[in-house]
């Protein structure tokens, strides 16, 4: 294990997520930061500086996807630590994402593509096609904390 490292050495990015079912079906965006390699991710993103997390995920979705939700409950949180060399961005800094999903359903809005933003379209896909999409790891996360809270 590496050195640990104080607080004030590292960068730390608080982000909410939404995991959305409706009729057998997930809601995903598809991310398009990594512009050689675009991937499906769950609707959600960084939490601003005076914003709850829950407020966070409701407003990403709605940027995102162009959905109002409700959110139904936390489902988990989950941490992941990125050495300098792992980041998109050329730094010298350790990256600490910090994750929260929530459950959430659709109360208004109607599906709509963002523009200008990380994600470039919106779509449903059947919960059966999940496995054979290009996505990131926090699909299946979301989808496993999701499943475990139904049980």
């Amino acid at each position: 294990m590496a050195e640990p490292l104080h607080y004030t050495e590292y960068d730390t990015r608080l982000a909410a997520y939404a995991v959305i079912v409706r009729d057998g079906q997930l809601l995903l965006a598809l991310w398009n930061e990594d512009v050689d390699r675009k991937r499906w991710t769950l609707p959600g993103g960084g939490v601003d500086l005076y914003e709850t997390p829950e407020e966070g995920a409701v407003r990403e979705v709605g940027e995102e996807t162009g959905y109002a939700v409700e959110l139904t409950g936390l489902l988990g949180i989950e941490t992941d630590v990125i050495p300098p060399e792992g980041r998109m961005r050329e730094t010298d800094r350790t990256f600490k994402a910090v994750r929260v999903f929530y459950g959430a359903r659709v109360v208004g809005g109607e599906l709509t593509h963002e523009v200008g933003g990380t994600t470039d379209e919106a779509r449903w896909f059947p919960l059966d096609d999940v496995p054979g999409l290009a996505r990131v790891s926090m699909v299946d996360t979301g989808l496993r904390l999701l499943s475990e809270r139904s049980c």
